[in-house]
């Protein structure tokens, strides 16, 4: 990854003015590396002395609460003063943060696509990025987004100016985003940002406790529940998928974010080299993919369910119900591995 000096001139150039207007929008069911990323530009874009409001499309998972500024992140499905609407409209400037296109804004697009004067940056890692931006900084190639914030922090300011909160907040994007520094461009670069984010003085165990052992009695039980009962294995113990209804979901009172993770276990089982979860929402059904080495889901995602991502992670949709969207997943696998593509 490398950020290009005519990249940050460009940026320069339009953050010269300032008290500029300034959005900060993430994608539909925000993640660490989303949350994180946000959070850590909006301090250095307040630094600089503008005016910065955060917009996610819904909420983010409950076990980020903890994180410094997040309660300054508007939601927009819950925000019943117009708080969000009346930022963008009013805005300069609209970074946009771990999302490859505005789609992915699903119920803040069309408030997005109204503001048709403010400069649209796009700040990602996401693969194939919409052309429709102003200026780009995309990096497939990068652990996540808040490696991204990192490198553009290091090459516009120093890293200096990284206080302890945005430490905090690059670090839980990095490690989420990273599975916990176990996959995903595990580069030295990333090891060495780490070491400037943990000379701030942050506390690494007590961030991955409040991210990685902070969930609810509920959300264990449905984990259980959903390993014992919900996976299947595919492909002679090759692929594996499980899959929640809203029922289900009720049960054992489900949270935004209470899934997370879910996708991966079964790549914990040595044979296993893709995984697959359905997740019932009450217009469609969210997939999300993971898999190992070789075996590409971007391009399953793209093939067979209008998604993508990355190589080993990535997701997509059904608007069919539940049987029918594993049906075709189950007839998608069997194409996928005759054409060579479970290696």
């Amino acid at each position: 990854m490398e950020i290009t000096l005519q990249q940050t001139e460009s940026l320069r150039r339009m953050l010269e003015t300032p008290a500029r207007r300034i959005v900060i929008v993430s994608h539909t069911n925000p993640d660490g590396d989303a949350v994180g990323s946000s959070l850590a530009w909006r301090d250095v874009l307040v630094r600089m002395g503008h005016r910065v409001t955060c917009v996610v499309p819904n909420r983010y998972p409950y076990f980020l609460d903890w994180m410094t500024g997040i309660d300054g992140i508007v939601t927009f499905k819950t925000d019943e003063k117009g708080v969000a609407a009346s930022a963008i409209a009013e805005a300069d400037i609209i970074f946009c943060l771990d999302f490859n296109a505005v789609s992915r804004l699903e119920i803040l697009s069309d408030t997005l696509a109204g503001n048709t004067a403010a400069k649209r940056v796009l700040i990602d890692h996401h693969l194939s990025p919409d052309p429709d931006f102003d200026l780009m900084f995309s990096y497939p190639d990068s652990s996540s987004t808040c490696f991204v914030v990192y490198a553009l922090i290091e090459k516009m300011f120093g890293t200096q100016i990284i206080t302890p909160a945005m430490a905090e907040a690059l670090y839980v994007g990095m490690m989420t985003d990273t599975g916990n520094f176990s996959f995903s461009y595990l580069t030295p670069a990333l090891y060495r940002a780490l070491a400037v984010l943990a000379e701030t003085g942050i506390d690494i165990p007590r961030i991955h406790n409040n991210v990685y052992n902070a969930y609810t009695e509920g959300r264990a039980r449905l984990f259980g529940y959903a390993i014992d009962r919900k996976m299947k294995l595919l492909e002679e113990g090759t692929v594996a998928y499980m899959s929640l209804l809203e029922s289900e979901m009720r049960r054992f009172q489900f949270q935004q974010g209470d899934s997370e993770g879910f996708v991966n276990y079964a790549l914990t089982i040595k044979k296993v080299k893709m995984s697959a979860m359905f997740l019932a929402h009450r217009k469609f059904i969210r997939v999300s993919l993971r898999s190992r080495g070789d075996v590409d889901v971007n391009l399953f995602a793209r093939r067979y369910f209008n998604g993508g991502g990355h190589r080993n992670a990535a997701g997509g949709k059904s608007f069919v119900s539940m049987d029918d969207t594993i049906a075709h997943y189950v007839r998608s696998v069997r194409e996928f591995a005759e054409a060579g593509g479970l290696g």
